[in-house]
């Protein structure tokens, strides 16, 4: 991490929107699937969910951890230029920041100062994914690891939102150790001790899988015309469009890999049932509480 980037801790969003299985995939006159009108439809939805989410992790973000990775960074450039108590006084600030973390939350652990945020959306028909994933597993069979990797480098669809902290059982103690080394003389130690304690941010990743959001917010419509015994045959039409647009959702995160497959397994048969319960208009309550559950479950086992 250079000291450019250091001194920018604003949370950064970084949105690759659309990201397809170009070269890898549709290199041989492979056609890229247009998202379809439902699934256009719960897209805001989807995106609002997904900034709920991420602006959670923000609020987390603590303002003194900011400030002493900022003054760290300071007192780094002050020994560059030898100017050691310029560099003593950054250190003995961010041990103060530190101190103030740790008295309003004692057993605090991880101290977050950055977020930053990847889309990266994927449209393509589950026999595609399938396809890639088959090639890549031959380019391994036969040592080609850089082939397999590029390959399977597209097959995401989800939001990545990185949380960067400070860990507050080792980093107080790096910079405190350190000041001694100034006053010594030792500013070559110093500074390669301060670069050991900035390599020891902790970054942790929370991913929210696409398809999986997307099927919950169509089955959402879908419960609600379920509901509905006086729904017409247009409504009933489009809910037999909301349940298949779930399917083909679910389908993709299984073929991507989100979620267990004995999960996904029992939400097949899971919309199976509902598709059977809601044929020729019929209708009533409680015919979406179990692939709810499921869907539940299922993000349980992606989403940190």
């Amino acid at each position: 991490m250079n000291k450019k980037n250091g001194l920018q801790l604003t949370s950064i969003l970084l949105t690759i929107s659309l990201l397809v299985l170009n070269s890898a995939v549709f290199a041989r006159n492979k056609k890229v699937e247009e998202p379809a009108e439902n699934i256009q439809s719960v897209q805001p939805e989807v995106t609002a969910e997904a900034q709920g989410k991420i602006s959670e992790k923000r609020r987390k973000i603590i303002s003194e951890a900011v400030s002493a990775i900022d003054e760290t960074y300071k007192a780094l450039l002050a020994l560059e230029e030898k100017k050691t108590d310029d560099a003593v006084a950054a250190l003995e600030r961010v041990t103060g920041k530190l101190e103030v973390i740790l008295s309003r939350e004692p057993q605090l652990t991880l101290a977050p100062l950055r977020v930053s945020v990847v889309t990266s959306d994927l449209y393509a028909s589950e026999d595609a994914i399938k396809k890639a994933v088959k090639e890549a597993e031959d380019y391994l069979e036969e040592g080609k690891v850089q082939q397999a990797r590029t390959m399977l480098s597209g097959l995401m669809s989800q939001i990545t939102v990185q949380v960067t902290s400070i860990p507050l059982a080792t980093y107080p103690a790096a910079i405190k150790a350190i000041i001694p080394l100034i006053d010594q003389g030792k500013l070559e130690k110093a500074k390669a001790a301060l670069e050991v304690a900035l390599n020891t941010l902790v970054v942790e990743e929370y991913i929210f899988p696409l398809p999986i959001m997307r099927a919950e917010l169509l089955l959402k419509k879908a419960e609600a015309l379920a509901e509905n015994r006086k729904r017409t045959d247009k409504e009933s039409k489009e809910l037999t469009t909301f349940i298949a647009d779930a399917r083909t959702q679910l389908d993709l995160a299984k073929a991507l890999g989100y979620g267990d497959k004995k999960i996904h397994k029992n939400i097949a048969a899971q919309i199976d049932e509902i598709d059977k319960r809601t044929k020729g208009g019929k209708s009533g309550h409680g015919f979406f509480d179990k692939i709810k559950q499921s869907l539940s479950d299922i993000k349980r086992t992606v989403i940190k």
